[in-house]
């Protein structure tokens, strides 16, 4: 009778959860494996035999120079990117939950620019600020306008920072809407019974109830713009003088263009580890402050 129950429910798994788990094999974890294996050859990419090197990828990693430079763009990056999305997402979030007149429309504008592609987005917003911004500053005659951002080293990070915001900001705003519509009205009726103003409302219970919506928006866009790609690819290219090369974009050349395919995949592993470590740190900081409060 036990093992038919068991036959039973594994029968019943393989049913539901089966194909799932193996597309998830088939597309993550061999191909995560074989990457890993990968680290320690020294294989070009295209040529059919790889070389075992041992530890020589990771010793080429820790010591590239220009890897390190493009992980301390990205730290930058990613922390000055991360606080203005969130920022964003959570006040475009209570504008459009405060009752205006239209604001489904709002919310449906707002999330539209997370539906373009990464590599479209890149490509508009290079138009916009080589030609479009360029063309309005000389006409106004200013002068901070009339020579293109991408043209400078910290222009084109700029430039970044503020494609990133425009993508990412309508995605996480969606997140910290279902945070305020879960916030119970009783209690902000009963918090403004006692005498809070919305302020004191918004500090001392809206925000404390929306932790875990703080931890998710968090979590993704720290992913997102550690692991960012496409728009580095379309607006900067790495430019000027490589002085915008993120890691996602030097792990690509360093594999692909220079045809150090062991070397970019222990950078890779290097650069997922991080990610991790960051991402599991704050959501594991969240979740405690979650349940504290």
């Amino acid at each position: 009778m036990k093992k038919n129950t068991t036959s039973y429910k594994v029968s019943q798994f393989l049913m539901f959860a089966g194909p799932a788990t193996i597309l998830f094999a088939a597309v993550v974890l061999l191909p995560f494996v074989y990457g890993l294996y990968l680290t320690f050859t020294s294989w070009d990419g295209v040529s059919k035999t790889k070389p075992f090197v041992g530890l020589e990828n990771y010793i080429k990693a820790f010591s590239d120079s220009a890897y390190w430079a493009a992980l301390g763009r990205t730290a930058v990056y990613t922390v000055i990117a991360v606080v203005l999305v969130n920022v964003v997402a959570f006040l475009l979030a209570y504008l459009v939950t405060s009752g205006i007149k239209g604001q489904n429309f709002f919310r449906a504008g707002f999330f539209i620019p997370n539906l373009i592609g990464g590599i479209v987005l890149g490509y508009v917003w290079k138009f916009v600020f080589n030609r479009a911004l360029v063309a309005l500053g000389k006409s106004l005659s200013i002068g901070a306008l009339s020579t293109s951002l991408l043209a400078t080293t910290g222009g084109a990070m700029l430039c970044l920072i503020i494609v990133s915001v425009w993508q990412y900001a309508g995605y996480m705003m969606l997140i910290y809407v279902a945070g305020f519509m879960s916030v119970s009205k009783s209690l902000m009726e009963a918090a403004e019974i006692d005498g809070c103003t919305k302020s004191q409302a918004m500090k001392n219970v809206t925000i404390p109830l929306m932790r875990s919506s703080f931890a998710q928006c968090i979590f993704l866009t720290l992913t997102r713009c550690f692991m960012v790609y496409d728009v580095n690819l379309s607006l900067t290219n790495g430019e000027p003088f490589n002085s915008s090369v993120l890691a996602a974009m030097h792990v690509y050349n360093q594999a692909f263009t220079y045809k150090n395919y062991g070397t970019g995949q222990a950078e890779a592993l290097i650069l997922f580890v991080i990610c991790a470590v960051v991402g599991v740190t704050q959501v594991y900081i969240g979740k405690k402050g979650e349940v504290e409060a």
